[in-house]
């Protein structure tokens, strides 16, 4: 029997503070992922290889895993907008510094500042949103702000790539720096604040690691990422190696397009299919990796595994988030300062084992690399159906 409950009509969400939040993170992913359209202008520039220039991506993990806990923990009573701006006038500093700077250790140093920013924002973001509205949308909320992350990949990365082409690398980075100056305003005028936690309240990660659940997300989310990585980071270098190199912005374009067509898959269900929707994600870049493994020379084809690609990475950083901030319960906050940490050190570990593996191996590694380490992790899904990945 329907219930008057399920008659009501669903809460109104705050779209112009959800929206900001969603640019935040626009902001945050195409900041992180950016260089890797630009690797071989990058490179060529500041005078290295083009796996010193992946480190680009590396190193700005490695900014954030080092830092998201520890600063997370430190700004916890910090009153929400007012970290929020504070990360983004770091990613402002960092993008204008990597925009200038002619000096490979100094582009090293931003895009570690940057990092640092990330962590601040990531471990802030999803539970801001979910503040924001009743628990009845919160799934949706957090699939709107999330909204962000495809929209860079559709958006943001083609048009840096083709920026870099047809101008110089240094002008994507620097539109940047004036995206972010636009987005502190819209912040600071139509954002609500929050609290941070009182003092005193914060709860220690060995107690949130405890709670069922919480491993299994964070063991998924690292070794998810670390595939994807490995070859989003190096997917210019890949697509040169069969004669494709021209076309990385409209692979990009495609990939970043039916990750907006995921998101909205799994905003649109991910209050009741959370589990369905993780597995069919693993799946389906699963596919992608096996497509560009044996017929990486068949451009239409490329195109294809470009699509599943983004259909299945597209919504799993909402997924992702949502999992563990189930789990996590009321120390959603610590368990989610432990999927940024952990998130951002599997990219970190991404841009090194690429840079490994193009070494060793070439550009046609890296699929492979993605089919073996998505096998732990479609088993590990599919076993946490009570705790983690609920049905």
């Amino acid at each position: 029997m329907t219930t008057a409950q399920e008659l009501r009509p669903p809460a109104a969400l705050p779209l112009p503070a959800l929206l900001a939040l969603a640019t935040a993170v626009f902001v945050t992913s195409l900041t992180e992922t950016l260089p890797a359209g630009l690797l071989p202008a990058m490179s060529a520039d500041l005078a290295v290889s083009e796996s010193a220039a992946g480190q680009a991506v590396t190193v700005y993990a490695i900014g954030t895993a080092l830092t998201a806990i520890p600063l997370s923990a430190a700004t916890a009573h910090w009153r929400r907008k007012r970290l929020l701006l504070a990360a983004m006038a770091g990613f402002a500093l960092a993008n204008t510094v990597t925009a200038v700077s002619a000096n490979y250790p100094l582009t090293m140093a931003a895009r570690f500042v940057a990092g640092v920013a990330a962590g601040l924002a990531w471990a802030l973001l999803a539970g801001y949103a979910r503040r924001l509205v009743p628990p009845a949308v919160q799934g949706r909320a957090v699939a709107v702000v999330m909204a962000g992350v495809p929209l860079a990949l559709s958006a943001g990365v083609p048009a840096g790539t083709y920026l870099g082409n047809a101008f110089d690398w240094r002008t994507a980075f620097a539109l940047m720096t004036a995206v972010t100056v636009a987005l502190l305003g819209w912040i600071a005028l139509l954002v609500p604040d929050r609290p941070g936690q009182e003092r005193g309240a914060r709860v220690p990660v060995r107690t949130a690691l405890a709670l069922p659940g919480v491993v299994p997300v964070l063991f998924v989310t690292s070794v998810f990422v670390l595939a994807h990585t490995v070859l989003y980071a190096y997917i210019a270098t890949f697509l040169d190696r069969y004669g494709m190199g021209g076309s990385t912005d409209l692979v990009l374009l495609v990939f970043g397009g039916t990750s907006l067509l995921g998101i909205w898959i799994v905003g649109a269900r991910i209050d009741r299919r959370l589990r369905a929707l993780t597995l069919a994600s693993v799946v389906l870049v699963g596919v992608a990796a096996a497509v560009l493994a044996g017929f990486a020379d068949q451009p239409l084809l490329v195109y294809a595994a470009a699509a599943l690609w983004g259909l299945g990475w597209g919504g799993a950083p909402t997924l992702l988030q949502t999992a563990v901030a189930d789990a996590g319960g009321e120390q959603a906050d610590a368990a989610q300062a432990m999927l940024v940490t952990l998130w951002n050190a599997a990219m970190a570990g991404g841009g090194v084992v690429g840079g490994v593996l193009l070494g060793l191996f070439g550009a046609a590694a890296f699929p492979w690399s993605v089919l073996a380490l998505l096998v732990p992790v479609l088993a590990v899904v599919w076993s946490a159906r009570e705790h983690g990945f609920r049905g």
